[in-house]
């Protein structure tokens, strides 16, 4: 039933088995030190194993058997950095974008509320009498001093301060509804 293994197979097999058991322990410790991890050594030391497995009927000079097998250690611990890397790249870029989504997003419905509220004060403003609408668009909308109010409309400090604060008493009750 079983296809039989051939006797050069087999004794490739043991031939590989005696190699690996002979450099294995220093080949793990060599995988550990570099990605710093016992598991993760562990795991990339038998991808190694399959690989050098797979390879071995095709590898012609054996008194290079360790060389080329902290060769491939080399480059399984190289595959899975440049896995990491990309992995985390992928991460990284997802974050920065799910991120600016969400920045433009409350950005977006900032701007729409702040708006929204900015005409429905205006427009609460627009109600008051001239008298104290001016000084509060001058003061608030404009960003002008006191002392500017007063020199543009002709009326002592003390009035313009009189009426912003009037006219911040009578929008009081309009805006905290």
């Amino acid at each position: 039933m079983y296809p039989q293994k051939s006797k050069e197979n087999s004794h490739s097999e043991r031939e590989f088995e005696e190699l690996v058991q002979e450099h294995g322990a220093s080949l793990l410790q060599y995988i550990i030190s570099l990605v710093r991890h016992k598991e993760l050594g562990e795991d990339l030391y038998q991808e190694m194993l399959i690989s050098a497995y797979l390879g071995f009927s095709s590898f012609e000079d054996k008194t290079k058997f360790k060389s080329w097998l902290y060769k491939i250690a080399l480059n399984k611990c190289r595959d899975y950095w440049r896995k990491e890397k990309s992995a985390k790249r992928f991460w990284e870029e997802k974050l920065y974008l799910y991120t600016n989504e969400t920045q433009v997003s409350q950005q977006t419905e900032e701007t729409v509320l702040n708006r929204y509220a900015q005409k429905e004060m205006v427009q609460t403003v627009s109600e008051l009498p001239d008298i104290y609408r001016d000084p509060i668009l001058l003061f608030y909308y404009q960003h002008q001093t006191l002392m500017e109010i007063s020199r543009k409309t002709n009326l002592p400090l003390s009035t313009v301060k009189t009426r912003l604060k009037r006219g911040r008493d009578r929008l009081r009750p309009k805006v905290l509804v």
